[in-house]
C-alpha cells in the first residue's frame, strides 16, 4: 500500500521545485525596490546622455530625385526579346532561369558604377567631407549615403543623405548629370553603334586620303606635267568613283553584320549592288587600258612607265576622295539617326534642398538611452546581489579574496 503521508510529501516537494523554476513577481518587485536608487541613478544618467546626444548630433537631410529611364529598345534587343518570348512555350521563361531585366535595372547599374561615383567624389571633394584618405574609401562612404531603387512603375529614385541639405540635393542631381554623360558616350542603340563604326572608318580614310594626295604630288614631280585627255580623265574619275562606291557598300555590309543576319533583305540587296558595281568596274578598267598609252605628253621612251605610275596614283587619289565623301555622308546620317533615337532620360522630380531633417530622431535617441540606462542599472544591481551571495559563502568568499589578491599583484 502507498503511504498517504509520503504521497503528500512528494506532492509538496514537486510544487516547491516548480515554484523555484518560476520567477516570482513579488520577489522581482522586492529586488527592484531594494535597488531603486542604483537603478534610478543609472536611468537618469542614461537620460542625460540621450539628451546630450540628441542636442549635439548633427541632423541628416535626405534629398530625392526621381527619373524615368528610356523605355525604347533597339531593334536587336526587340528581336532577341521576340525570340525569347517564342521559347516561353518550351519552358524557358523567367521560371526556367531566364530572368529578363527591365531598362530601369540596367540604368540602376549605370548609376551604381564606379565612373559616376568617382566623378562625384572629385566634383564635391568628398574625401574631405567623409574624412577619408583614399578615393576607394570615399567611394565606399558615398555608397553608404546613397540609396538607388527601381520601382515597379519603372521609375528610378535616387536618395542622398547628408548633413548639408544643399549638398544632398546637388549630389542627387549630380547622379542624373553623370548618367546623362555616360549615356552620351555609350553606344546603346543600333544608330549609336553605326555612328561609332563610321566614325572609325572616316578617321582611317582621312589618313589614307592624305597619303594619296602626297603620293600623287610626288608622282607629278617625278614624271613632270602630264596632261590627260578628257576621255581618259573621265574614265579614271569614274573608276575611282565606282571603286569608292564598292568600298562604301562593303563598309555598310560590315556595319549591318553587327545587328543583322546573313538573310537580312538589306544585306542581300547590298551584296547584289556590290556585284553589279564590280562588273561595271571591270569594263571601265578594260577601256582604260586601251586609252592609256595615247594620252600622255611625255617622251616616247617613258610613256608606258609614266602612264602606269601616273594613272595608278591618280586612281588612288580619286578613289580616296570619293570614298571619303561617301563615308562622311554615312557618318552624318548615322549621327542624325543617333540624335533622333538617343535614349532620353526624363527627370520626374528634381532634387531640392530638404527643409526638414530626416534623422536622427531625438525622441528615439532619448527613449533608447533611458531604456539602456534602466537595463544597465538592473544588471548592475544583479551583479552586486550575486557578489554578496558569493561572499556569504565562506568557501567561495575565500576564493574571491584570493582572486582579488592575485589580480592586485
Amino acid at each position: 500500500m502507498v503511504n498517504p503521508q509520503a504521497s503528500l510529501i512528494g506532492i509538496d516537494h514537486a510544487s516547491d521545485v516548480e515554484s523555484d523554476d518560476k520567477i516570482d513577481l513579488l520577489d522581482l518587485l522586492l529586488f527592484l525596490a531594494e535597488n531603486r536608487r542604483r537603478i534610478l541613478g543609472a536611468t537618469l544618467l542614461g537620460l542625460v546622455i540621450g539628451v546630450a546626444l540628441a542636442i549635439f548630433l548633427r541632423p541628416t537631410f535626405s534629398a530625392t530625385t526621381v527619373i524615368l529611364p528610356p523605355q525604347r529598345q533597339s531593334s536587336t534587343a526587340s528581336a532577341l526579346m521576340g525570340e525569347i518570348g517564342s521559347l516561353a512555350g518550351l519552358g524557358l521563361g523567367s521560371e526556367g532561369g531566364l530572368a529578363l531585366k527591365t531598362p530601369a535595372d540596367m540604368y540602376v547599374g549605370f548609376l551604381e558604377s564606379r565612373t559616376i561615383a568617382d566623378g562625384l567624389v572629385q566634383q564635391f571633394h568628398l574625401e574631405y567631407v567623409y574624412h577619408t584618405k583614399t578615393l576607394i574609401d570615399a567611394r565606399a562612404a558615398l555608397k553608404k549615403h546613397v540609396t538607388i531603387t527601381a520601382g515597379k512603375d519603372g521609375l528610378i529614385s535616387i536618395t542622398v543623405d547628408d548633413h548639408d541639405p544643399n549638398r544632398a540635393s546637388e549630389l542627387a542631381n549630380g547622379y542624373v548629370n553623370g548618367l546623362y554623360e555616360m549615356n552620351s558616350h555609350l553606344a546603346i542603340t543600333d544608330a549609336a553603334q553605326r555612328r561609332v563604326f563610321f566614325e572609325q572608318q572616316l578617321n582611317q580614310e582621312k589618313s589614307a586620303l592624305a597619303n594619296a594626295e602626297t603620293a600623287f604630288k610626288n608622282t607629278q614631280q617625278k614624271t613632270g606635267l602630264i596632261q590627260l585627255s578628257g576621255q581618259a580623265e573621265s574614265i579614271i574619275r569614274t573608276i575611282g568613283q565606282l571603286t569608292a562606291e564598292i568600298a562604301d557598300r562593303e563598309v555598310q555590309l560590315q556595319a549591318m553584320k553587327t545587328f543583322a543576319t546573313d538573310q537580312n533583305p538589306d544585306m542581300l540587296r547590298t551584296q547584289q549592288e556590290i556585284d553589279g558595281l564590280r562588273i561595271q568596274l571591270a569594263k571601265l578598267e578594260t577601256a582604260q587600258s586601251k586609252e592609256q598609252s595615247d594620252n600622255f605628253e611625255v617622251s616616247a621612251g617613258r610613256v608606258p612607265e609614266a602612264a602606269l605610275e601616273y594613272s595608278q596614283t591618280l586612281r588612288d587619289l580619286r578613289f580616296h576622295e570619293a570614298l571619303y565623301e561617301l563615308l562622311a555622308k554615312q557618318y552624318e546620317s548615322a549621327r542624325i539617326d543617333e540624335a533622333a533615337s538617343a535614349p532620353l532620360i526624363q527627370v520626374v522630380d528634381k532634387a531640392v534642398p530638404p527643409e526638414k531633417k530626416s534623422g536622427p530622431s531625438r525622441r528615439l535617441i532619448v527613449l533608447g538611452a533611458i531604456v539602456a540606462g534602466f537595463l544597465c542599472g538592473v544588471l548592475w544591481s544583479l551583479a552586486v546581489h550575486s557578489l554578496r551571495r558569493v561572499r556569504s559563502n565562506p568557501e567561495k568568499g575565500a576564493k574571491l579574496d584570493r582572486l582579488h589578491l592575485t589580480l592586485k599583484r
